[in-house]
């Protein structure tokens, strides 16, 4: 029998009720015991979906109330030293006090760093380490759910972070040491971890290795082979599910192979092409996990591809040595396609061609029956199979205009210097020049009031004429505490990406297939079926109305063609550079009509420029030259006086910076708040060319920060950056905040402005 297994579950609850749970605890609004309890129900609900579905072996520890690495730095007892005082709070309070900062109580600790998990658009919490770091088992969450599921009469099989990875994804907060270095401090408490599993009765559990499938250093091979020794040694009868995922496994296919492990895991849908590879090295005792539905994207497998995988690893190793999952956890993808595609209004391109989480999991019970000999198709499938790429109808004019860009369309024809001086006479901004991401505040009623719009229960000029007055109200305000750059607040939009998707042509949403970004922030990703093209105008009115109510600068704000693409589940019958292409025309045109509608300064958002990057280094040279060639396109057909910005965020940019600044953004704002200016650290050794806006505080976090310590954070910024090139700007947009803090945090920001010009 060839057995199924799933390597984690979306956990934010069908109806975001993760959600909608986590943020009445923090508004003090519900109790813990309500937080928990909702917490339960969810896990019960997913495990009892799985089991329906036909998984064999359901995960379980894959749900969290914020994020997994977060998990796994409690129960490790890495918790920085500035949480201490909190030593005695409630474990989930020191929990996401971690994760948000924390400010109250007289108290005032700042969050731990957030960065993208590997190249997704799901952030982790960045573990911490110092040199003399010592870890402990803290949390017994791992046991406790593995209880809860075998009390349901579900077989459960705890996921856990693997050891060696867990060192990688975090960062040195101290010189003279190398995180990798501490895997024999941290061995002790991760093998306590395991054995307690074990004495709880579990036969099976998955850990989580995704460096395995990218670039390793020597210290990083020995790790693996020194840690899994000792795991092996530890708690022999513990069957060890080693999963990879993201990337194949190519040049550490040996190491992989020859750790001592029941199983491993390939993602078949990134990297199909490993699989021989591996068959060739994997020894006699080694069963292999097959991930062939992709857990990434939200088509149906296409089973001319699926099924010749499945029965090439079938004729060398059996049905006894096979398993069959998805490519990685389902985290990724929304929950059920059903609700959606039973609706009207689904476009006839996409068919019967989608599959979410659940039917993912059909898919993989089907699958498996199917390389079995049995007869076993997935609920709702039709007879005949389907392939799993939409359908789409192409534009011939699209596909004609993208094959006429030439060089000369790639770049602005003036330098930076001569474009700086040029903006500078025309825009009149003194030093230190201060604005904001581009969001404020979605209010509970401005959210109802596009509910009602979307309902019909009031028109599109109602609907309008309130969004306006939210745009004054926003420019008063500006204009009141000083901000020098202003923008509208984005009040009409739902979503960055989201926003831009409904009113392209070859884009369409669901109505609730919700994914995770961050804690509770969930979004809802366009999907891309076809060719892509602006309908008409998306953002000029509003833009153009917000500068007209002032004399200081507007930002006309946009989304920028590699966000869109990356944030969004992309058509799988083409290369994405094709759909980046497209995107970047439609954005183009956008640029055109707010500089002709008056706006000075527009900023394009690239924020998931490095989420784009290929996990390999060798792979990464291609992608930043298409993905370089598309923002610049998108951007480069303006005038000299017209003020360029971009923003990016929670990634790591030191690697590629010569890359970001061959953007040739007149500025970019990024985020730095966090790492406490860390990011700069690279300009040590790369003279950055134009203007750059670190940001000064976490928008994230609820906790407002001291003038002092943002203008800190600005001096900082002074050791790497001429002044003339310095801004003033958050992290991020301000959406997910409140209006008190917002006003707070803004007005502080400015005040560190001032301060830092009087002290020049």
């Amino acid at each position: 029998m060839i057995r199924t297994h799933n390597l984690g579950y979306p956990r934010i609850g069908a109806q975001r009720e993760l959600k909608s749970a986590c943020e009445k605890y923090w508004a003090g609004l519900s109790s813990l015991p309500d937080l928990l309890d909702a917490g339960k129900s969810l896990r019960s609900a997913h495990w009892q979906t799985q089991r329906t579905c036909g998984i064999d072996l359901v995960p379980c520890n894959d749900f969290s109330y914020y994020d997994q690495v977060l998990d796994m730095t409690l129960a490790l007892g890495a918790v920085p030293q500035r949480y201490a005082r909190l030593a005695e709070a409630p474990a989930l309070e020191l929990y996401f006090a971690m994760a948000r900062g924390y400010q109250k109580d007289g108290l005032d600790i700042i969050a731990m760093e957030m960065t993208k998990w590997f190249d997704t658009n799901y952030h982790y919490i960045v573990p911490e380490f110092q040199r003399a770091q010592s870890f402990s088992l803290n949390s017994l969450k791992a046991a406790e759910e593995f209880g809860e599921a075998r009390a349901l009469g579900i077989n459960p099989k705890p996921v856990l972070i693997g050891p060696v990875s867990y060192l990688l994804l975090g960062k040195e907060k101290e010189p003279g040491f190398r995180r990798i270095d501490l895997i024999d401090r941290l061995l002790p408490a991760y093998i306590e971890l395991l054995q307690t599993l074990r004495e709880a009765g579990a036969d099976y559990v998955q850990i989580d290795e995704p460096f395995l499938a990218l670039d390793l250093d020597r210290a990083a091979v020995a790790a693996y082979r020194s840690a899994f020794d000792r795991i092996s040694g530890a708690v022999p009868e513990l069957k060890v599910i080693l999963a990879t995922y993201f990337e194949g496994l190519r040049d550490n296919t040996a190491l992989a192979a020859s750790l001592p492990v029941h199983a491993l895991h390939l993602d078949l849908s990134r990297a199909p092409d490993q699989l021989d590879y591996v068959l060739a090295a994997i020894p006699e005792r080694l069963t292999l996990s097959l991930g062939v539905v992709d857990g990434r994207n939200v088509w149906k497998s296409d089973p001319d591809r699926t099924m010749p995988l499945v029965a090439r690893a079938l004729e060398v190793l059996g049905e006894e040595r096979l398993l069959i999952a998805p490519s990685c956890s389902l985290l990724h993808v929304p929950y059920d396609c059903a609700p959606e595609t039973a609706a009207a209004g689904v476009p006839a391109e996409i068919g019967n061609a989608l599959a979410f989480a659940r039917q993912k999991l059909e898919e993989v019970a089907a699958i498996a029956s199917r390389a079995a000999g049995e007869v076993k198709r997935p609920v709702g499938e039709p007879e005949q199979d389907l392939p799993g790429s939409p359908r789409p109808t192409g534009r011939p004019g699209v596909r004609a205009r993208v094959g006429a860009v030439v060089p000369a369309d790639l770049h602005r024809s003036t330098p930076f210097a001569r474009r700086q001086a040029i903006q500078q006479e025309a825009l009149q901004l003194p030093l230190f020049p201060t604005t904001t991401i581009g969001s404020f505040p979605q209010t509970p009623e401005l959210r109802r009031l596009r509910t009602q719009l979307t309902q019909g229960k009031i028109g599109q000029e109602e609907y309008t004429a309130t969004i306006k007055k939210e745009i004054e109200q926003a420019i008063r305000f500006q204009e009141e505490i000083g901000v020098d750059v202003l923008v509208h607040g984005e009040f009409e939009r739902n979503d960055m990406v989201q926003y831009f998707g409904e009113q392209l042509q070859g884009c369409w949403f669901t109505r609730n297939g919700w994914v995770q970004s961050f804690g509770s922030r969930c979004v809802r990703p366009p999907i891309i079926y076809g060719d892509v093209e602006r309908k008409a105008p998306m953002t000029v009115e509003l833009a153009a109305y917000a500068q007209s109510l002032t004399a200081r600068p507007v930002k006309g704000m946009l989304t920028g063609p590699v966000t869109i693409l990356q944030w969004s589940f992309v058509r799988n019958d083409q290369p994405r550079r094709e759909t980046a292409l497209q995107i970047a025309l439609a954005i183009r045109d956008e640029v055109s009509d707010l500089e002709k509608a008056g706006l000075r300064v527009i900023q394009i958002d690239e924020p998931a420029f490095r989420e784009g990057l290929p996990l390999r280094g060798s792979d990464r040279d291609d992608y930043l030259g298409w993905a370089g060639d598309c923002f610049r396109l998108a951007t480069s057909g303006v005038h000299d006086a017209t003020q360029i910005h971009t923003h990016m965020c929670y990634s790591e940019f030191n690697d590629i910076i010569p890359h970001i600044a061959a953007l040739d953004a007149d500025v970019i704002t990024i985020e730095t708040s966090r790492s406490q200016m860390e990011l700069l650290e690279a300009f040590k050794e790369f003279r950055y060319p134009n203007s750059i806006g670190p940001g000064v505080y976490d928008i994230h976090s609820p906790r407002i920060p001291s003038c002092e310590e943002m203008v800190d954070l600005l001096e900082r910024a002074l050791r790497y950056l001429p002044k003339e090139r310095l801004w003033v700007n958050p992290d991020c947009g301000l959406k997910t905040r409140g209006w008190p803090e917002t006003k707070a945090a803004l007005a502080t920001m400015i005040a560190a402005a001032r301060t830092l010009r009087e002290r020049q």
